[in-house]
């Protein structure tokens, strides 16, 4: 380990879904320990407000519009980012989406598009990053799962599905790229107070005080909870960290 273990100075991250919620809180982190950042998003706006806050704080950032679960907007994706920052060492696959309905009333075009989203994006980004990380000489995957990679939930079955295939996914490219100095490991947020989950409290009768009683923290996340998660994962503090699923949930995950 090096003697600065939390130093991202010279590293560059993608960041996916990175102008909002959880992605953006990471993003802050990452550019907070030195890294350049290029944020990723379907909405060029908010990307170009996320890069500008990043920017005002001193960091390098910039901004790329895809739908990363096309495999052209994909390497398009790689080819931007590494011909405006020159490397690639990180990348944060967080872009998600969830529709809630229960089984029954799901069609396949709900659980296409969510698998597409959730978890087909994160393969097709790896796959591509995967040739400029190892000859960066090694680097890091963070992978968004979910409290839905460990729980069922009646409203959520096609999101559970993907966060659950997260975490499996993760465990696979850990082993299978530990030969070239690349860590994958995943992080599973608990309830975060995010728009995704303001929709959810507007939908679901009760899941605010539910969440509540049964996360010892006392209250719901907020996206500044996943700046350390994300610079530890991103950092040489990790090195001999992959393969790991890491609840961020204030213990929603071990109340019995």
């Amino acid at each position: 380990m090096t003697s600065k273990p939390f130093d991202l100075a010279g590293r560059v991250a993608i960041v996916t879904g990175g102008n909002g919620g959880i992605g953006l809180g990471m993003a802050r982190g990452l550019a907070e320990a030195g890294a350049a950042i290029a944020v990723v998003g379907r909405d060029e706006a908010k990307s170009r407000a996320a890069v500008a806050e990043l920017e005002r704080h001193g960091a390098r950032a910039i901004c790329l519009t895809a739908d990363v679960g096309d495999k052209a907007a994909v390497a398009a994706m790689i080819d931007g980012t590494l011909r405006a920052l020159g490397r690639i060492d990180i990348l944060v696959n967080n872009a998600g989406i969830n529709i809630r309905k229960p089984p029954q009333a799901l069609d396949l075009d709900d659980w296409d598009r969510v698998l597409r989203t959730n978890l087909t994006s994160a393969f097709l980004c790896s796959q591509a990053v995967y040739p400029a990380l190892k000859q960066s000489g090694g680097g890091k995957i963070i992978n968004i799962g979910s409290m839905m990679s460990i729980f069922g939930a009646s409203f959520a079955p096609a999101y559970a599905a993907s966060k659950g295939g997260i975490v499996q996914f993760t465990r696979s490219c850990a082993v299978a790229w530990a030969a070239d100095n690349i860590q994958v490991n995943a992080v599973l947020p608990g309830w975060i107070d995010t728009e995704l989950t303001a929709r959810a409290r507007a939908e679901i009768d009760g899941l605010h005080d539910k969440v509540l009683a049964r996360t010892p923290a006392a209250r719901w996340g907020a996206t500044a909870d996943f700046a350390g998660i994300a610079v530890f994962l991103a950092s040489p503090a990790s090195d001999f960290v992959t393969g790991a699923a890491i609840p961020v949930d204030g213990g929603f995950s071990v109340m019995g």
